[in-house]
């Protein structure tokens, strides 16, 4: 019977692991899956690993899924702690060259740039709502 594209990610995938667990070298793990890639078949496919403690390749998914975090930050507010970041870096190097330049220490007035705009910040990647649907 002939292989899907899915079949032959399946088999790399248990190749993967196997390779993490140890039981094939890396050299290995590359020569096995070219000639996953390269099967036509199921029975090419089952060559591959038949020397490989026995895992059935039509359970395992073809991919994993990366983890959903509850909590995690929506693209719009990694963007705003990007910009936060970015502006507090700008003032904290001026308020640096004018320091060294003048020889005297300047009050740190970035920190009035960096606390209020970080604390609203903050307080929406706490208590915000996430990112609203449309």
């Amino acid at each position: 019977m002939r292989a899907s594209d899915v079949d032959r990610d399946r088999v790399a995938a248990v190749l993967r692991e196997h390779t993490a667990e140890g039981r094939i070298t890396v050299d290995e793990f590359n020569e096995r899956l070219e000639d996953v890639y390269k099967a036509k078949t199921y029975g090419e496919l089952a060559r591959v690993t038949a020397d490989l403690p026995d895992v059935d390749m039509r359970a395992r998914p073809a991919r994993t899924p990366a983890p959903i975090a509850n909590k995690e930050a929506h693209t719009g507010m990694r963007a705003a702690w990007a910009a936060w970041a970015a502006a507090s870096a700008v003032n904290w190097v001026i308020w640096l060259i004018i320091s060294l330049s003048t020889g005297d220490f300047i009050y740190p007035w970035p920190l009035w740039v960096m606390g209020p705009w970080g604390a609203i910040l903050l307080v929406s990647t706490l208590f915000g709502t996430g990112p609203q649907k449309r």
